[in-house]
């Protein structure tokens, strides 16, 4: 069985079964899907089509005796010519001193290294007598730890092939492999481990590819159903007549995107399943009236709303603008963690007498001693603040209230479907007519000063500027300037003529929110701070951003730090003060400069930086992938999407023999019960 111990392999003892472990691979299966990492291809190719400092692979005779150098301590250069297709190509190795009495003139060589064009020249990396066994042209290679080698792990794998290739289960249904064209699941093994062409290895990764993608949307998909189907009794009869006035009061038109995602929203307040909706949308896009008004819906039916956000003083901006948006519609109470004895109790009191219609507050709202009366309707602003736990103990204060949690980080599509499969995913990707798009700029340090003259002279206006850097103190390893020495400098340059603000992690949180409030008053003029800013209040009269280092920070940070500015009638500016050394970081600051779109940005910043980056590794969910990559295999995910829900909602699983292998896969519960918690 594929389960038995790496032991019962032969060839494989004791010593190294134990280092094999420390590989992760304990059982045969662990072997047969330990797959190679990267692979080398060894394939001899006419000199007319080597590219310049490509790894290559050419055969050719020793023409000379090859030469020996010695210079600084132990290091030893050799250097020969071959003849390949009768021209003369020189080769040279680093530190192989012991290969001169192995080389003779007339010899027949395989040589592999770095081709230099320009000097008809190959660095050698690795070399064999006689001609290339095209059989092995491609060599795979293992991520290896302790005494393994990779000899050790294609001897492990072909013995593990030979005895137990019979117990690989097929798990994909016929139709999917000849309708996509794959390998069977045995055969796609094998070629993982000894491709025997490109084309081969290829169809191998495409069949895997595909497997795993699907074996994750199935599991997604049966955990919607799960959740739908344990949440039956929840729809809210709103009443639309209402809900339309309210939506005819906002001093503005709704764009075609907020209709549409307020729809989907209100859909599936109606249904009689609990709701589990991501809305996404940049920042300025117009989320905050959608939500408003499905927490109207919500109170017309009857119910009471919760509103969560990260931080008190966002949690009170919220409620002020809600109150001002409701007016007398509904009874709006504040909760966070500022609001202590009597004041207090007679909220809790409010809220659990449904005195209260709507709840804005921080994590103070999950705590015990918050009893809701009938809690129909939460909203979860930037949710990716809020771990698991927070999410969960807010659901469960009512009868399983529909829940939207909201983002301004703009994520890919392909993200979205995976790390949110469990979800629905609404996307605002329009952004209001006449809304100013911010300027920005990429400058080099040494305009600092000119870029100081500029905020004094829209200061004089009474415009305000946020000044943003990496770090709060010096650091010997990272040459990056710092919030503290930055207030200092910025303090020292204006001279009292403007007030300047410093905020960074490791104040108190009211200390955080003090320093804000001042800065959302008019009280500073500069606010100082590290990126504890990235999430925050509406600062109306702030129309400068200013980034130090900005080559640090990825598309997406930045793109939400520019977002900070913009919100008022004003023209807004952001500056990237940066000198990327890399072609990347280059890259970053010029298309920061050229979009405002954050969809955009957020899928070239999944380019260059990979989805673990992008979300964070710790809190990004994301499945750890053996071959499959979400970035480049996009397609393949929206496949692997579209036939799992077509499985799961025609109940395939249950009732088709050629699913059976896929149901008995599935049905170790473990993962499903992971995302359930």
């Amino acid at each position: 069985m594929l389960s038995d111990p790496v032991t019962v392999i032969k060839g494989i003892g004791e010593k190294l079964a134990a280092d094999l472990g420390e590989m992760g691979i304990h059982t045969v299966e662990d072997l047969l899907y330990y797959f190679p990492y990267r692979y080398d291809v060894f394939e001899i190719k006419p000199l007319s089509e080597l590219i310049h400092e490509d790894k290559v692979t050419i055969e050719g005779r020793i023409i000379h005796e090859p030469s020996l150098n010695f210079y600084g301590k132990k290091k030893s250069r050799l250097s020969f010519s071959i003849e390949v297709e009768g021209v003369a190509v020189k080769a040279v190795m680093f530190n192989r001193a012991f290969a001169k009495k192995q080389l003779n003139p007339g010899d027949t060589l395989t040589l592999t290294g770095k081709w230099d064009a320009h000097r008809l020249q190959i660095t050698v990396s690795n070399y064999k007598k006689g001609l290339a066994n095209q059989q092995s042209a491609i060599q795979p290679m293992y991520s290896l730890k302790g005494d393994v080698t990779n000899y050790k792990v294609k001897k492990a794998v072909r013995n593990a092939i030979k005895t137990y290739q019979d117990d690989v289960p097929e798990l994909l249904p016929e139709q999917y492999l000849e309708s996509y064209k794959l390998p069977n699941r045995v055969n796609a093994v094998s070629t993982m481990h000894f491709p025997g062409s490109r084309v081969d290895l290829k169809h191998a990764r495409r069949r895997f590819t595909y497997e795993e993608f699907l074996l994750f949307q199935l599991k997604m998909q049966m955990l919607r159903k799960i959740k739908r189907e344990s949440t039956t009794g929840n729809a809210q009869h709103y009443e639309s007549a209402a809900l339309g006035k309210f939506i005819d009061s906002f001093p503005f038109s709704l764009t075609k995107a907020q209709g549409k995602a307020m729809n989907q929203i209100l859909a599936d307040m109606k249904s009689p399943y609990r709701m589990s909706r991501l809305l996404q949308g940049d920042v300025g896009s117009g989320k905050t009236a959608v939500a408003e008004a499905c927490l109207y819906a919500s109170i017309t039916a009857g119910k009471q709303g919760a509103l969560m956000v990260p931080t008190e003083i966002l949690a009170e901006q919220h409620f002020q603008s809600l109150t001002e948006t409701f007016g007398q519609r509904a009874s709006i109470v504040l909760l966070t963690g500022s609001v202590k004895g009597k004041k207090r109790k007679e909220t809790l009191s409010a809220i659990e007498n449904h005195e209260a219609d709507i709840v804005v507050g921080t994590h103070a709202l999950i705590q015990d001693d918050v009893f809701f009366n009938d809690l129909g309707f939460v909203i979860v602003d930037e949710q990716h603040r809020f771990g698991v736990e927070q999410r969960r103990a807010l659901r469960e204060k009512g009868l399983n209230p529909d829940v939207l949690f909201m983002t301004a980080t703009p994520i890919p599509r392909t993200l979205a479907i995976t790390a949110f499969g469990d979800m629905d995913v609404s996307v605002i990707d329009e952004m209001p007519s006449g809304r100013k798009a911010i300027e920005t700029y990429w400058a080099k340090e040494n305009t600092f000063e000119r870029i100081l003259q500029f905020i004094a002279k829209r200061a004089e206006q009474g415009e305000q500027a946020y000044v943003v850097c990496p770090l709060i103190e010096e650091s010997d390893k990272l040459d990056i300037q710092n919030a503290v020495d930055l207030y200092h400098q910025l303090e020292g340059f204006y001279s009292g003529s403007l007030q300047i603000g410093l905020m960074h992690g490791r104040l108190a949180t009211d200390e955080k929110d003090a320093v804000m409030k001042q800065f959302a008053n008019g009280d500073v003029d500069i606010l100082v701070s590290t990126t504890v800013v990235e999430v925050g209040v509406n600062v109306t009269n702030a129309t400068i951003m200013v980034i130090y280092d900005a080559e640090r920070f990825g598309l997406s940070q930045l793109h939400q730090l520019r977002g900070r500015v913009g919100r008022g009638e004003k023209q807004s500016y952001c500056i990237l003060i940066a000198d990327p050394k890399g072609e990347t970081g280059k890259e970053r600051m010029r298309i920061m400069t050229e979009t405002n779109n954050g969809f955009e940005l957020s899928e070239q910043d999944l380019k260059l930086r990979g989805p673990g980056d992008f979300f964070g590794k710790k809190q990004s969910g994301l499945p750890e992938f053996r071959v499959a990559d979400m970035i480049h295999d996009y397609k393949a995910l929206e496949t692997a999407r579209q036939d799992a829900e077509e499985i799961i909602e025609n109940g395939l699983l249950e009732n088709n023999s050629a699913f059976r292998q896929l149901q008995i896969y599935l049905e170790d519960g473990t993962v499903l019960q992971e995302k359930l918690d």
